[in-house]
């Protein structure tokens, strides 16, 4: 079982971002192409103090069950919303292929 208790913020969105990124590649076999919205995010946070030389405050997501063993006084709430642009063109991100799709068979049973 992966340890849900030491993620950063920073890594949670890097996973949502590879997710993304495997998707688009996944769909691109698909007919039908979904664009990618504003992606709004919230994440309850513990605020740390880092020691050593590159220290500093480093926000990391806390579960639902490691909520309720930190304090309500050192835990906050991060709400943001992303939206995904390609790095290359600017333009939105979609996930899918160029293929119209096709609706002959809508509704038809095989």
């Amino acid at each position: 079982m992966p340890d849900f208790e030491n993620i950063e913020l920073a890594a949670a969105v890097t996973a949502i971002r590879n997710q993304l990124t495997d998707a688009a590649a996944a769909g691109a076999a698909e007919s039908v192409r979904f664009e990618v919205g504003p992606i709004q995010m919230e994440f309850e946070v513990e605020l740390r103090r880092e020691a050593g030389a590159k220290g500093g405050v480093k926000a990391w997501v806390v579960s639902a069950d490691a909520d309720a063993k930190v304090s309500q006084g050192r835990t906050h709430r991060v709400a943001f919303t992303l939206t995904p642009k390609d790095a290359t063109t600017g333009h939105g991100v979609e996930i899918g292929n160029d293929s119209g799709g096709d609706t002959s068979r809508f509704g038809s049973v095989d």
